[in-house]
């Protein structure tokens, strides 16, 4: 009945035309009588914007009658907002003061941000709906942080309730989890790099092994698990990074970023960009090289990026997108608990390699078919690989055996997609509307195979299967997936304060895996006695529609109080259960899973003084996919990965950013404020079919979950101090303890553990100097216990490390 009641409620769109008035208006220079071009006017209540051209001139269409605050901003000008009545065509005048020349870079960027403080997605942003979703959005320009190495618990300090695993390889890899989702390679988002995917296989296999650097990054979306209708089934919501942009201004802007750091960290990120007449490019070249406190460790990677668009006119503009990834990295090995506790720098690991090799493709068309709807088609490719070599006995302890083979995974990912998005706005009941439909269509053929490698120490990833036939664990399989889906969302404005956003997904998925694996046997002594191929060709096809609903009410400016509840879908990954992993029994019967997600919350802004977003959530799995510890035998365990049974998860997320100095002062040289990020989670496996399940914690789910920080400064001078706390979460669903008698390390929980983080930064003309230290205070702690890759067994996370960059933009 609900499904029913939702998806009529979302076709039951009547359009009535009611008055809309034009706005125009003329922004200058105070001082000058000139206009003022690239200024941006904003309606802050509608989230509508424009920018100004050479004369100074903008223009709103069709704006319905109302009393709206508006926005004009210049970097070098100070913000003047007006609250002006809309009843008839309006033109307004604005005329900005300038900053004067005695004011610092500092508080140029303080002025940008009374309006474009790390915020909220507006309800309608481009071809998209966030109305009633809980969002945060991550401004990488109002951060003092290490983005040499891409520290992701400075980056996302901000995000309430991310759960965050440490690689120490410079940064190459993102893994975020959050409400007790997994975050090894934040394979339970769906990721992309302006808006459309880069993980390995959205379905088959949805892990991202590139990341683009932080030096590149504009902003970062994250919606939660209510971005499922619009982006996608996952659990967790969207990560969507959003690169620079073409620099408006100037012809040719350069930008050069050179890093040093701990363990011979060298981050050299160089960019080109800017805009000639209607043509825009912007392209980078970022080369890293390091290693880490562990012996064999050591990473080399290349990335590049270049985006270039075309402006056909005022309502149609072409974009194409190229980015790549290459790296290589040597890996330690993971460790037991008694070894980290003696030694966390021990490695017994000195053959084990890691390669990806990353190539995407975009090309976007942006057009307004007139004031009112605006049409986006993406086009997107993916041709990839990883490839992974090295001892990985499920017996940490166990040194390896240098005359044995290493064991080899290839996988190749081969993708291409198409996404289409149009948006509308309508007059019902006198009050603006706005309508989305879309469709994504997803095709991939991926390729996995498993086996002997070579038995050198070298990065060395070619197969040796000729040289041993009898090699345990072998698999060549092919995974063509297909996905078609079809989503609508619609903001419904009852009034000017409250909206509904019901909205509907459909998806088709047609999951394959085709190819054969090895069963082979051995006697007492260890001599083969069976080896033959075993064909396992499987087939999975489903449809299903998903409903979800957001609610929004606005009664002040300075507060919004939301809802929403979706519901969400994971599609089982054939790839993770065709590969054989010494550490993991999976189960061959293993299934998707389904749930849903709830958020209600209140968030706003008391004018320039203090931000907030305060809410609880609600998160339910059906057929849960969990890892538990069983036993085989009375001397042997094993760790079995299934559908573990029903779970839910639950707690409060707290974000607060208090500028003390703007509320006690009016000097502007100076910079003093302060943020609590506060998750309090629970959780609870409600049934389960398995022993000594019901009733347990669900995994990676600390507690506590608190980031703080203090942000400070003079003039040019800035810094940051954050304090970063998480209690001990469980990595299996029978809630196992740490054992330090286990010889394998990827059983127990993660203890809690805390970290302080100092970063500095100083600008002077085209020059900016960062500097700073991460975990001042040197404790020692890990994050996770790694299964397979890359370990398995504890990673330990890096003591005490400083890094220094030097900036030039020209």
């Amino acid at each position: 009945m609900l499904k029913n009641t939702l998806f009529i409620l979302f076709l039951c769109a009547n359009i009535s035309a009611f008055a809309q008035f034009t706005i125009t208006g003329k922004v200058i220079s105070n001082e000058t009588n000139l206009p003022i071009e690239y200024a941006e006017v904003y309606i802050l209540d509608l989230g509508k914007s424009k920018i100004t051209d050479a004369s100074g001139n903008f223009e709103f269409t069709e704006i319905p009658s109302g009393t709206y605050e508006f926005a004009a901003f210049n970097l070098e000008y100070e913000v003047l907002k007006k609250q002006i009545t809309i009843s008839e065509n309006t033109t307004i005048p604005f005329q900005l003061k300038l900053l004067g020349e005695q004011l610092s870079e500092v508080f140029i960027t303080k002025q940008k941000e009374e309006i474009f403080a790390l915020r909220n997605l507006k309800q309608v942003e481009g071809t998209a709906i966030y109305a009633g979703k809980k969002s945060e959005v991550v401004v990488m320009e109002n951060l003092i942080l290490n983005t040499a190495t891409n520290n992701a618990r400075q980056i996302y300090a901000q995000v309430v309730g991310l759960n965050i695993y440490e690689n120490n390889d410079g940064g190459l890899q993102l893994n975020i989890g959050g409400r007790g989702l997994n975050p090894n390679r934040t394979a339970n988002f769906n990721t992309r790099q302006n808006g459309y995917d880069i993980s390995a296989d959205v379905l088959g296999y949805p892990e991202s092994y590139y990341t683009p650097p932080a030096d590149a990054i504009s902003e970062i979306e994250v919606v939660r698990g209510a971005a499922s209708l619009q982006y996608g089934t996952q659990f967790g919501g969207l990560i969507n990074f959003k690169l620079h942009k073409p620099n408006p201004k100037k012809e040719i802007e350069w930008v050069s970023r050179q890093s040093l750091g701990s363990y011979n960290l060298f981050n050299s990120f160089n960019s080109l960009s800017g805009t000639l007449g209607k043509f825009g490019y912007y392209a980078y070249y970022n080369f890293k090289t390091g290693g880490d406190f562990r012996p064999n460790s050591e990473f080399d990677s290349q990335n590049a990026y270049a985006h270039i668009d075309y402006k056909f006119s005022e309502k149609t503009k072409l974009a194409f997108e190229m980015s790549y990834l290459h790296y290589l990295a040597q890996q330690p090995g993971g460790l037991t608990d008694r070894q980290f506790e003696e030694d966390p720098t021990f490695s017994n690991r000195t053959r084990n390699w890691f390669k990806v090799d990353w190539k995407l493709y975009s090309l976007r068309l942006d057009h307004k078919f007139s004031n009112k709807t605006d049409f986006s088609l993406n086009f997107f490719a993916l041709d990839a690989y990883r490839k992974s070599v090295g001892f990985r006995e499920n017996r940490v302890s166990q040194q390896d055996d240098i005359d044995s083979p290493r064991e080899l995974i290839s996988g190749n990912f081969n993708n291409w997609g198409a996404e289409a998005r149009i948006l509308t706005q309508y007059n019902l009941f006198r009050n603006e509307n706005v309508i989305l439909f879309g469709g994504k269509y997803y095709q991939s053929n991926n390729a996995e195979r498993q086996g002997a490698g070579t038995n050198g120490s070298d990065a060395d990833f070619d197969f040796a299967s000729e040289e041993y036939p009898n090699y345990p664990r072998q698999s060549d399989f092919e995974f063509p997936n297909l996905n078609f889906a079809a989503f609508g969302e619609n903001i419904f404005n009852i009034s000017s304060k409250f909206s509904i956003t019901p909205g509907f997904r459909f998806e088709y998925i047609k999951t394959q895996s085709e190819g054969e694996f090895k069963k082979i046997n051995f006697d007492i002594a260890g001599n083969p006695i069976l080896n033959e191929d075993i064909t396992d060709n499987r087939e999975f096809e489903r449809s299903f529609i998903l409903l979800g609903v957001g609610l929004s009410y606005k009664p002040k400016k300075f507060i919004e109080f939301y809802g929403n509840m979706s519901q969400n879908y994971r599609s089982v990954t054939f790839n993770d259960i065709r590969v054989t992993n010494p550490s993991l029994v999976v189960d061959p019967n293993i299934t998707d899973e389904e749930g849903y997600t709830f958020d209600l919350g209140a968030r706003g802004r008391f004018g320039k003084y203090l931000s907030y977003d305060i809410g609880g959530f609600f998160l339910s799995y059906q057929d849960r996919l969990g890892v538990i510890v069983r036993e085989v035998s009375d001397i042997q365990e094993e760790r079995f990965r299934g559908n573990i049974g029903d779970a839910i998860t639950y707690g409060l997320e707290s974000f607060v950013d208090w500028n003390i100095l703007e509320s006690f002062s009016e000097n502007r040289n100076l910079r003093l404020n302060y943020f609590v990020n506060l998750a309090v989670t629970g959780s609870e496996y409600t049934s389960s079919e398995e022993n000594n399940v019901k009733g347990n914690k669900v995994e990676f789910i600390p507690a506590i979950n608190l980031k703080t920080g203090l942000g400070f400064g003079y003039k040019n001078f800035l810094g940051s101090l954050q304090y970063t706390y998480l209690s001990k979460q469980f990595t299996d669903a029978t809630n196992s303890e740490r054992d330090f008698e286990s010889q394998s390390g990827i059983v127990g929980e993660i203890p809690t553990y805390d970290i302080l983080d100092l970063s500095l930064s100083y600008s002077f003309g085209r020059f900016k100097f960062e500097s700073g230290i991460n975990n001042v205070l040197g404790n020692s702690y890990f994050t996770r216990r790694a299964t397979g890759y890359p370990g398995p067994g504890i990673l330990p996370s890096q003591p005490r490390t400083w890094y220094t960059t030097l900036q030039v933009r020209l």
